[in-house]
């Protein structure tokens, strides 16, 4: 039987999100001042693929759940314990800059709570229980960050954390797509209409998928610029952060005993930060830190290359 339009993007997504990151660049290096923008658009297409992520789980399921205990406290064990420690012995091999410095720490100390979800479930992992917990996983790195960055560098650095684009960042990416998913299931339940709606925002998954990569590579590539020189050193880093984590992410979720799926979205987890969430916290520090920021940005592009790795090797780390 023919095929139709989505399941040949879903068949093929992984290399519809590579095209979709190429033309990015193409975009991005193309036209430099379009950047800021299609930065605009990054939070409105985020939100929108959020939505339909959040569609696919039922509330009832997704409260239930935030109720595991052992997956939560993986989830919460690599993310605040595992992963400052990879952090610290990583930490003496960065750059003696204290803006890439922060830059660093700003990104790999804070867990992503959005595009995580999608790269998870295209891998096996459980999405649905990882969905549950982001939230947690979002108040606790606002809670813990300054705590953290005073630990690293020590007074005067901590207080330029600003905890306003955290709660912007909850409140639209988080609570507002959660809200629109539950609403749309709810009208599911009673209207045929909504039911339609519903399949039609479901079929949408891979090309805001893809959206969203083309538009952040478009957006951030230019920021690097005169920056490229002071954090080419960091990319190894990163390189060896998403490699170590792999494996850590798979020690705890053994020595929790989860499943197959639960430790697959636990890896996951563990190696994908919130890049797009504490890019405006660095790109609001002062003009003698603006490094941060490029820093932030190098990660984003090498984690979405790395997301793509992961969603085929890890499987093979953690097989059914």
């Amino acid at each position: 039987m023919t095929s139709g339009p989505v399941e040949r993007m879903e068949h093929h997504q992984v290399a519809v999100y590579l095209a979709a990151m190429a033309l990015g660049a193409v975009l991005g290096t193309a036209f430099p001042a379009a950047g800021p923008g299609l930065e605009r658009a990054v939070n409105p297409v985020l939100g929108a693929l959020l939505y339909v992520t959040f569609l696919q789980v039922p509330a009832a399921a997704l409260l239930r759940s935030l109720r595991g205990g052992r997956f939560l406290s993986a989830a919460l064990v690599v993310n605040f314990a595992v992963v400052p420690l990879v952090v610290a012995a990583m930490f003496p091999f960065l750059p003696d800059d204290r803006a890439v410095r922060l830059g660093v720490l700003l990104v790999l100390l804070c867990p992503c709570v959005d595009y995580v979800i999608v790269f998870s479930g295209l891998a096996g992992g459980d999405s649905r229980r990882l969905l549950a917990a982001t939230p947690v996983l979002l108040i606790v790195q606002m809670l813990l960050l300054p705590v953290y960055l005073l630990l690293f560098l020590g007074g005067g650095l901590g207080e330029v954390v600003a905890v306003g684009p955290f709660l912007r960042a909850f409140a639209f990416l988080i609570v507002t797509p959660l809200a629109l998913a539950w609403a749309t299931q709810a009208w599911a339940a009673r209207r045929a209409a909504g039911r339609r709606a519903a399949a039609v925002a479901g079929a949408a998954m891979v090309p805001l998928m893809a959206a969203t990569l083309l538009v952040v590579v478009a957006s951030q590539l230019p920021r690097l610029g005169d920056s490229l020189s002071r954090i080419g050193a960091v990319i190894p880093v990163y390189l060896l952060f998403l490699v170590v984590m792999a494996f850590a992410g798979r020690a705890v979720a053994r020595l929790l005993r989860l499943g197959a799926p639960a430790a697959r979205a636990i890896v996951f987890t563990g190696a994908t930060r919130n890049s797009l969430v504490v890019l405006p916290l660095a790109l609001a520090l002062p003009p003698g830190l603006s490094a941060a920021a490029a820093a932030v940005v190098a990660q984003t592009l090498v984690e979405v290359l790395g997301m793509v790795a992961y969603v085929r090797l890890v499987p093979r780390l953690v097989p059914a």
